[in-house]
């Protein structure tokens, strides 16, 4: 089995790993297994960017799957061209996932394509020839039929000796920490690839999963070097912060991911304002100008059962946690010109987070050079991005071949990553009960990665790999002996587990009971409200709202039957087992 790094090997960025199985391997009926591990998107410097246009360090035609950890474009930005370039396997990803993805991979074509032509009319008027943009929206559109939706917990198993199964990472919806295993009984292997972690105790996810046991782990390492300032701290900044714009009659502008980080944002800012009573956002517009992140708000909406429970709280008592008085979505060009033509103090949230593209950089282009507006960036800034440039003191930059004075207030504000830091990363790794044989170490600055390494071999004993470069390795013949009593590495189930099913089960009883009823009674007051007022209008929205909630009846009728039936199974195997005793 051989573990070939082809992206994120130099920095955070380009996520891609090969996974090569043999037969010897795994009982995969004879043919060698190619499994890649996210397809992402160089980002940052030209000579990044440039990376992207280079053939992949593999065949796509030979990939038999993808199997995705979550909707960020450095993880699944190159998807498009994977497809276009040969792959025809299924894409496998969390259910939330396949539903950001669309937006993500389309918002990543239109985007090559307008670069494409502004670049070309360049060249044109140079006598150089046009560009081509890296892929186009008909490659995004022919790459989605390939995407199969997986959700947490499921164990799937697209190939003979090959299944994995879906955690949830914690860092934007529907990210995952995914379970490889290769092989069946003693010889199973396990390899994870933790993608992205969270943050533990950030709003709106759950902490990242914690892994018992693993033979190999890939893992990221974005903030290997350095601890977040707390999120309380962080959020009572932005609050100061804005108070403050807002006193001068200056404008907020935050570059924001639109996927997770703007979603965030519109949590804590509301969640701020109501739990401290300070009328922060009083007389304050806000307005989310990115057309993605608006989709995604709504990709949000439709998969709030991976919620963590605070805001499945709020969701059940009917507040929405993604809206409050004074937000605005701008849908058009037009709109978001609007936003910079209206001197009032207001907050525009906009991407792209790292200032590369989008509508942030017209924002930035009418505010950077304004002293009453300030800057506030919430989340990572790579190596070479006019983000990084802005963060690290620029006095001019360059905005549409024109140069921009920095007078605005430059605010970095750590707190909100939705990456864990040092001690959250730490922390994930002292989760396991025996150590991996392999920890390979990726996803991050080479000091970020080297200073991690130090940190988990101090606190562990685990010397972990750094990966430095696009290397294949062989993974060898297999884990250091565990402790006595210690189950296989691969053992999918372990006691603290099936607790946590237990509670999982009671809890969504008890949801299941409050929404019901709470369910019924409304339609009840609808209808009987329409009746009176002879409303018919009103008596039909209440029949399509019973007929709504009878459709997800009948599907949770049919998963509990399911239930049942499992459960039916697992005793059978119980009385068995006695007998044969």
């Amino acid at each position: 089995m051989k573990l070939h790094f082809c992206g994120a090997a130099e920095s955070v960025t380009g996520s891609c790993h090969l996974l090569r199985i043999s037969p010897a391997d795994a009982p995969t009926g004879g043919a060698d297994v190619n499994i890649l591990l996210d397809c992402g998107q160089f980002q940052g410097s030209a000579s990044q960017d440039a990376q992207n246009y280079e053939p992949f360090p593999f065949d796509p035609a030979e990939v038999d799957f993808l199997i995705l950890s979550h909707a960020h474009i450095d993880h699944c930005g190159r998807i498009p061209l994977l497809v276009k370039r040969g792959f025809s396997g299924r894409i496998f990803c969390t259910d939330a996932t396949a539903d950001l993805l669309p937006i993500m991979l389309r918002d990543s074509a239109h985007i090559h394509e307008m670069e494409a032509e502004w670049k070309s009319k360049k060249n044109e008027r140079a006598g150089k020839p046009p560009v081509q943009p890296l892929y186009t929206m008909a490659d995004a559109e022919a790459a989605l039929p390939y995407v199969s939706p997986v959700l947490y917990g499921q164990l799937a198993e697209p190939v003979p000796g090959v299944k994995f199964v879906f955690n949830d990472a914690g860092h934007i919806l529907g990210s995952a920490i995914i379970e490889l295993f290769v092989g069946e009984g003693a010889s199973e292997k396990k390899l994870v690839f933790t993608g992205d972690l969270g943050a533990a105790g950030r709003p709106l996810l759950n902490d990242p999963t914690t892994i018992k046991r693993a033979d190999y782990v890939i893992m990221e390492t974005t903030y290997g070097d350095r601890v977040h300032e707390g999120n309380e701290e962080s959020l009572k900044s932005l609050a100061d912060i804005i108070e403050k714009t807002k006193k001068r009659g200056g404008a907020v502008i935050i570059p924001s991911f639109a996927v997770g980080r703007t979603q965030e944002l519109l949590y804590e800012l509301d969640k701020y304002a109501q739990d401290t009573g300070r009328g922060l956002l009083e007389g304050l517009a806000v307005y989310v100008d990115s057309p993605m992140a608006s989709a995604a708000t709504e990709a949000f909406r439709e998969n709030s059962q991976d919620f963590d429970e605070e805001a499945k709280r709020r969701m059940l008592a009917g507040d929405d946690p993604l809206d409050f008085p004074g937000l605005a979505f701008t849908k058009s060009t037009e709109e978001s010109k609007a936003l910079n033509l209206d001197p009032a103090p207001k907050i525009i949230i906009s991407a792209s987070g790292m200032c590369e593209a989008g509508r942030i950089r017209h924002h930035l282009k009418h505010h950077l050079w304004d002293p009453k507006a300030s800057i506030v960036f919430v989340g990572y800034q790579a190596e070479g991005t006019l983000g990084r440039r802005l963060i690290e003191g620029a006095q001019t930059v360059k905005l549409f071949d024109e140069e921009i004075a920095v007078r605005a207030e430059i605010c970095n504000l750590q707190g909100f990553s939705a990456h864990a830091d040092r001690d959250g990363l730490l922390a994930w790794v002292r989760g396991f009960k025996a150590p991996p044989e392999a920890l390979f170490l990726v996803h991050g600055e080479e000091a970020s990665k080297r200073a991690f390494a130090a940190t988990v071999e101090e606190a562990t004993g685990i010397r972990p790999f750094v990966v430095e470069r696009m290397v294949e390795v062989d993974l060898g013949e297999g884990p250091p002996a565990a402790p006595a009593g210690t189950p296989p590495a691969g053992s999918k189930v372990d006691p603290e587990d099936a607790e946590d099913l237990a509670r999982r089960i009671g809890g969504v009883k008890d949801n299941l009971d409050d929404l019901l009823y709470a369910a019924r009674m409304r339609i009840a007051e609808e209808a009987d409200r329409a009746g009176r007022a002879g409303d018919a209008e009103g008596a039909r929205a209440a029949e399509e709202k019973y007929a709504a909630l009878k459709n997800v009846l009948v599907s949770l009728e049919k998963d509990t039957m399911q239930l049942a039936r499992q459960l039916a199974e697992k005793d059978k195997d119980a009385d068995k087992a006695s007998v044969g005793e």
